[in-house]
């Protein structure tokens, strides 16, 4: 049955990119990887259409919720007629050879028992940071749905077409994991949780790092602060860098 299609947003990510199409290739069902190169400076597009994926091109960086949207609509217009749309599995591009493993994600949506599934690691590296961006992530979406994420933040995660669409148009930049699944909850889609052996390269503790944290803080506070007004003030303050 071929009836995924896996979308992987990349930005400068040349020493991983092929490994992980290559992997993502071998899970079942998957027919169709899509990679959205958003903005890279370096040889990511030419890593990822040489392992076989086809690429869309983002000439400036737009963000991760710009890049899954650019994706989906690639798949939409590859899908040769199909009476029924292919599953949307998004996975990070530095999961290299781990990717292969993220086929209990799609099982749940494919069996009709979930509408979005949300991979929670079984392994997980050491990051640098501490947790702070996460725990804002979790309970900002406990406030706004009663749902208690594990892994709020993870990127890893298989939709329905319907329930894609219905999440349009998606949150900016790295708030788009948190916004999805407030949004999806909110307007009675079904998600669960799945535990899958993946693992991605940890953020470090560096000056890009602690950059990449600070972006990530605000794009998550802006998208609770859309969904839940109470926490619109408390959040205000919150600023990362400039884009």
């Amino acid at each position: 049955m071929q009836d995924v299609a896996v979308i992987i947003p990349a930005k400068d990510e040349a020493d991983r990119i092929a490994d992980t199409v290559e992997a993502a290739r071998e899970l079942p069902g998957a027919d169709l990887v899509v990679v959205v190169d958003d903005g890279s400076s370096d040889g990511t597009a030419a890593a990822a259409e040489r392992a076989g994926a086809r690429v869309v091109r983002h000439g400036r960086n737009r963000g991760k919720g710009a890049a899954m949207e650019s994706g989906a609509e690639a798949v939409k217009l590859l899908e040769d007629g199909r009476e029924e749309p292919r599953h949307l599995l998004f996975l990070d591009a530095d999961l290299a050879g781990t990717a292969r493993e993220a086929a209990p994600l799609v099982e749940p949506v494919r069996r009709g028992e979930a509408d979005m599934s949300i991979a929670t690691f079984v392994t997980t590296v050491k990051l640098g940071g501490h947790g702070i961006v996460v725990r804002v992530s979790r309970e900002g979406i406990r406030r706004a749905t009663g749902w208690e994420a594990t892994q709020p933040l993870n990127g890893q995660r298989c939709l329905t077409r319907p329930a894609f669409e219905a999440a349009r148009p998606l949150a900016a930049g790295f708030g788009v994991e948190t916004a999805l699944t407030i949004d999806l909850l909110r307007k009675g889609f079904r998600v669960t949780e799945v535990e899958v052996p993946l693992a991605h390269r940890a953020t470090g503790t560096d000056w890009r790092a602690q950059a990449h944290r600070a972006r990530q803080l605000r794009d998550v506070a802006r998208a609770l602060a859309v969904r839940d007004p109470a926490v619109a003030g408390r959040l205000a303050r919150v600023r990362g860098p400039r884009p």
